[in-house]
Parts: C-alpha cells; sequence; structure tokens
C-alpha cells in the first residue's frame, strides 16, 4: 500500500514506460490476432489496460467522466499507447491536485466495496501488471519479440553474452 502519494507516481511513472515499452513492440498487424479462440487479442488487453485508467479514475471521481467508455479497440498501438500515456498523465495531474498524502487512508466506495483510498490505487497498479504478463504470453505465442521489464528476456540474454534459462 501507499503511504505517500510521491511513492505512487514513482511506481506508476516506472509501470507506465513498461507498459508502453510492451505496446512498443506489436505491430499493427497483430493488433486483433489471437493464438486461440478463447484469448483476448494484444490489441483487447492493451485497450483493456488503457480503458481502465479512465474507468476506474472516473468511479472515485477523479476523473469527471470516463473519456475511453464504449470506444471502440483503435487500430494501432500508436494510439493505443498515446491515449494510455495522455490518461496516465491525467491520473497524476489529478491525484496531485485533489487527493492529500492523508486522504490515502480514507475510505471510498469502489465497484459496491469500501476500500482505503490507497487500495484502490494499488488495485490499478497490479491490475496494470497483471495484464501486462498476460500480454507478454500471447506475445510468445504469436512469435513476437518479449522486451525484458524486471530483467532481459530470453531474447535479451545474449546481449550480455549469456545463455537464456530454459
Amino acid at each position: 500500500m501507499f503511504r505517500k502519494l510521491e511513492d505512487f507516481f514513482e511506481a506508476w511513472k516506472a509501470d507506465e514506460e513498461f507498459t508502453l515499452k510492451i505496446f512498443s513492440k506489436i505491430s499493427n498487424e497483430k493488433i486483433n490476432e489471437k493464438p486461440y479462440e478463447n484469448i483476448r487479442s494484444l490489441g483487447r488487453i492493451a485497450w483493456h489496460i488503457t480503458q481502465t485508467v479512465t474507468e476506474m479514475m472516473n468511479k472515485v471521481e477523479l476523473f469527471e467522466e470516463d473519456h475511453l467508455e464504449g470506444k471502440p479497440i483503435p487500430n494501432s498501438f500508436t494510439e493505443i499507447g498515446d491515449l494510455f500515456k495522455k490518461y496516465s498523465g491525467e491520473l497524476v495531474d489529478l491525484l496531485k491536485e485533489k487527493w492529500t498524502d492523508e486522504d490515502l487512508q480514507t475510505d471510498i466506495e469502489l465497484y459496491g466495496q469500501t476500500f482505503k483510498r490507497n487500495e484502490v490505487l494499488s488495485m490499478l497498479l497490479n491490475h496494470q501488471i497483471h495484464h501486462r504478463g498476460q500480454m507478454t504470453i500471447v506475445m510468445r505465442l504469436l512469435n513476437i519479440e518479449v522486451p525484458g521489464i524486471y530483467g532481459p528476456s530470453k531474447e535479451e540474454w545474449s546481449k550480455y553474452g549469456m545463455e537464456a534459462h530454459e
């Protein structure tokens, strides 16, 4: 849990960069491709990550409206990434404007349950991490090179003169 907004901002900025790094590795030709019928496409997962920023933060009254609700999946990862970055930046700006460190310990309603505000921020961050992990699996299934996030990816080990762990 975050005790200070600045701690969230640091974590969010790093994860924003990780998410954009994943988005940047996928060509637009792969946006709707699915390796199996019951798996979301990379475009759908990326769009879900992006839409959740405005949806969740609208529900906790940071965003005055959910700007992406009902919008179709864009046809390019550049557009998805640009929108993710835009609303990610707006999230940080609105938090700085509307919430204080003390507010992080206060209750707020979300999805019919009561959470501390710092728990909501943790849920948003963890949601992004969870779906980014799903994206890397789908990328592997579609033979798309996966970038390293928390360390080198299998493809990146050779850059360090080492063999990838199997």
